[in-house]
């Protein structure tokens, strides 16, 4: 299914034109329009989902063969030092298009784009409280 009043259904299925680099049946992948490095690529899947939440799992089972497929075409022609694969959901992780979609960024040293976090020291305890948490809910 896609949606009429979404952006990244209309990119993916070529109803605008886009810098595509890749694409198959069940996904696009082109360059980012506000790139964080050059090369930043999404990955979106043809079919809507709001997030990664919504995603069938057929379709989830395939992004990371295809995260590593684009990451290696961006080694082999950037040479670059790494890679970000980088997925948002909802406002609070950064999301601002509701189409599940997947950044992968090239990375150099020293390039200072701020893709970290701090830090934190949860305790002994707290760890094994969160643990028993996400186990339960599982």
């Amino acid at each position: 299914m896609t949606k009429d009043d979404c952006i990244f259904c209309k990119l993916a299925n070529g109803v605008f034109a886009t810098n595509m680099i890749y694409e198959d049946a069940d996904f696009a992948v082109i360059l980012d329009a506000a790139p964080a490095a050059r090369g930043h690529a999404l990955i979106i899947p043809k079919q809507h989902s709001d997030n990664l939440y919504e995603l069938p799992e057929e379709t989830a089972a395939k992004v990371l063969p295809l995260a590593k497929k684009i990451a290696i075409a961006m080694k082999d022609t950037f040479h670059c030092d790494g890679v970000n694969v980088l997925q948002n959901n909802e406002l609070a992780a950064g999301q601002t298009v509701f189409h599940f979609h997947t950044h992968i960024i090239p990375r150099f040293k020293g390039d200072k784009l701020g893709l970290t976090w701090k830090q934190g020291k949860p305790t002994d305890e707290e760890q094994a409280e969160t643990c028993k948490l996400l186990k339960a809910a599982l």
